[in-house]
């Protein structure tokens, strides 16, 4: 079977981003033949040299299209309009695929994996990683009312179209099975299957009893307890409400320190914050396969969003990476997170608009170092259960398969 997936953005394990689709990909391209019509974004970003660019067996078309994300809105839609550009040509040039697999975001990715498959002939699969245009739009990114309705319409006809729809949470799933209920653009709920974000284990297990040992002196964090926060320092992130809860936290656990790995829009208020404050440490980005001796490492981390409602549904790589090393998460959203790490007894949650309440509940739960290790344990019996990507990558090829055997 020949697959063509369309993603304007490629990553693999050298990169400082996780890598759901390279974990994907090689799994597919083990007995199916897989085309990737992507672009170089993520390619210079690379620091390290251990993995190949793309799994074995994967063809690669990529194009050079610039994508920051301190891009403001109208450079990053002509990068958009750009990448969209460039799949429908590839996605014609290519031999022709059994079966399309549309990666969102941006949603105009998925638009020209549609466009494709319809020229073509050929059923095409839609994966959710983000609710587009939900989020920009709440982010205040998208003023226009008009551009809100069409976009809104855009991602209406894009889940009628699509043989199946793959979310990566199941808030996400209900959201999008909502939209499916309403009189514009009808379409089959079962259509719609949640497929988690997950985490690679073959990579979690690099962070050894001596890794993290040596990193713990490497970085002088002997005697010290770390919280972690790693990924974006996004404005969606409330890294206001970790510096405010960091700074409160101090107070009564002097021994604390609060370690940010990543990059983003707050990296330098956070920079100033670690030159003046010895409790914040800013860590440069990392690859993909060291960022787990850092959760290893950590006594606790934290996976910060706004308390928006549409970031409820999200499913980051940084909460399934913590738990699968055993180490415990606090999350500041009310939705599937939530829910998932009360049920399971592998993490709290804290609100977002309450640093003060975060820094409490953290003070807590530092003091009690066999809590927070039962925590971990159990996480890890969770991860293990529910969020190995090579269970993931099963059922992702299933779907494929099945989409690729439906008449169009």
């Amino acid at each position: 079977m020949h697959i063509a997936v369309f993603s304007q953005y490629h990553t693999n394990p050298d990169c400082p981003a996780t890598s759901r689709h390279y974990s994907l990909l090689a799994q597919l391209a083990r007995t199916h033949r897989i085309t990737l019509i992507t672009t170089r974004t993520w390619e210079p970003q690379r620091l390290t040299q251990e993995f190949a660019w793309v799994p074995p067996g994967v063809e690669l078309r990529a194009a050079d299209i610039a994508y920051e994300n301190r891009m403001g809105v109208a450079r990053r839609a002509l990068s958009f309009g750009q990448y969209a550009a460039y799949a429908l040509r590839e996605g014609l040039r290519i031999d022709k695929p059994d079966v399309i697999w549309g990666i969102s975001t941006p949603l105009t990715a998925a638009w020209a994996a549609a466009q494709v498959a319809r020229w073509r002939r050929v059923p095409w699969v839609f994966e959710v990683q983000d609710l587009w245009p939900s989020f920009p739009i709440a982010m205040g990114a998208v003023p226009s009312r008009l551009a809100r309705q069409e976009l809104y319409r855009l991602e209406g006809r894009l889940y009628q179209q699509a043989h199946s729809i793959l979310t990566l949470s199941p808030d996400m799933t209900d959201y999008v099975r909502q939209v499916g209920q309403g009189q514009r653009w009808p379409f089959a709920p079962q259509k719609v299957h949640t497929t988690l974000n997950g985490t690679d284990f073959d990579l979690a297990e690099r962070a050894t009893n001596e890794a993290v040992a040596a990193l713990s002196r490497e970085q002088e964090l002997d005697g010290r307890q770390v919280v972690l926060y790693a990924g974006t320092f996004g404005r969606a992130n409330a890294i206001p409400l970790l510096l405010a809860a960091a700074a409160t936290l101090t107070i009564t656990n002097p021994a604390v320190v609060w370690v940010f790995m990543g990059h983003g829009f707050y990296a330098d208020e956070l920079l100033a914050a670690a030159r003046e404050h010895a409790y914040i440490r800013v860590v440069p980005p990392q690859p993909r396969h060291a960022v787990f001796t850092w959760f290893r490492l950590a006594e606790v981390s934290v996976v910060s969003f706004l308390g928006l409602p549409v970031l409820d549904t999200n499913s980051p790589a940084k909460f399934y990476d913590s738990l699968a090393v055993g180490t415990p998460v606090i999350v500041t959203n009310p939705g599937w997170t939530r829910e998932l790490v009360e049920q399971h007894g592998c993490g709290w949650y804290a609100p977002a608009d309450d640093p003060p309440g975060l820094a409490r509940r953290l003070g807590e739960l530092l003091d009690e170092p066999a809590q927070l290790r039962q925590a971990g344990e159990r996480g890890r019996v969770v991860a293990r259960g529910q969020f190995d990507r090579q269970q993931i990558g099963v059922a992702v090829q299933q779907l494929l398969e099945q989409a690729a055997g439906a008449k169009h």
